[in-house]
Order: structure tokens, then sequence, then C-alpha cells
């Protein structure tokens, strides 16, 4: 009798390889949160890894290429998903402080342009329009910290990802009747 990950006599796979259903998604598709950064743990480069653990039953070679029966309690690779870096800038607040103290230019203070935030303290925040300006491009998350970072948004709450379009691009031909 085959194990699952073994088919007809052929090798079994690399654990990293293994498809969906070899693997359940509830063990991997939620990683530990970390609650100050509102990131996956261990997030760095943009990459975070969690632990996968095979289905029972699942032969596959690990990293070293030992062939492994999992029972379904241990790991037998670790996936890696996209995550943001961020170095302490809350949107939460640099929202509040460009709705209510933008004038003062305290936003962009806060988010590390100081010769702006000076600018628009000395101009009043270039007569309102400059602070009404600025409170639509932070809360579009179009200007964000100087330090090119990301802003801590609630793991489930609303960031916006920019969509863009290259040369790999699928682009569909209108046709007009």
């Amino acid at each position: 009798v085959a194990a699952e990950g073994v088919v007809g006599g052929e090798p079994p796979p690399k654990c990293d390889e293994l498809r969906l259903g070899q693997y359940p998604e509830s063990v991997w598709g939620h990683p530990k949160i970390d609650n100050s950064t509102q990131e996956p743990q261990n997030c760095t480069n943009q990459t975070a890894y969690v632990p996968c653990l095979p289905a029972p039953n699942i032969t596959c070679k690990d990293y070293s290429g030992n062939e492994n029966n999992f029972t379904g309690k241990e790991v037998g690779f670790y996936k890696p998903i996209a995550c943001r870096n961020v170095n302490g800038y809350s949107y939460k607040v640099a929202v509040a402080l460009s709705l209510f103290l933008g004038w003062l230019g305290a936003d962009r203070f806060y988010l590390g342009y100081p010769a702006l935030g000076l600018l628009k303290f000395c101009t009043v925040g270039f007569c309102g329009i400059g602070s009404l300006i600025d409170f639509i491009l932070i809360s579009m998350q179009i200007v964000g910290p100087s330090d090119g970072s990301s802003y801590i948004i609630d793991y489930y709450g609303a960031r916006l990802t920019r969509l863009s379009i290259t040369n790999g691009t699928f682009r569909k031909t209108q046709t007009y009747p």
C-alpha cells in the first residue's frame, strides 16, 4: 500500500512542493500576528515564514533530502508569505493628526517630513487647501512615512494595495458594437 505522497512508485516530492490539499490550509493560513506591528511575526525583507504541517500519511522529502511519513503534528516545511515592513508609524495617528492638527503641520512632522511640516506651520496649512490635500493623500495611503516603511494598520484593517500595469499584464482587447 503506497502512502498518499507516493504516486505509482515515483519518488516522494519535496515537502515544499506539496499540493494545497496535502497540507491543510487551516494549519498555515493564519500566521501568528505581532500585536505591536500587526504583521506576521518574524517579518524581514517583506517575507515571513509560516510553519506548515503536512497532512497525516503524507510522505515527502525535507530540506536535507530525508523521506518522512508525517502524522499531521510535525512541521514539514516553512511557507513564505508576504508581509510589510513597519517602523512604528500608525495609520490611525497619522490620519488623526492630519485631520485635527494638519494646519499646524503635525502630520508631516510625525511622518518624518520636518521641512514640509515647518512650511505648513508657517503658512497655516497653505491657507487650508494644503491641509485638505494632505488629509486626502494620507488617508488614501499615498503619503507614508519618510523612511519608506509601511503604516501599522490592523491586520484585517483598511489596507490599500496599489495595482500596477507592467509588460507582463494581460490586456483584454475591447470590442465595441
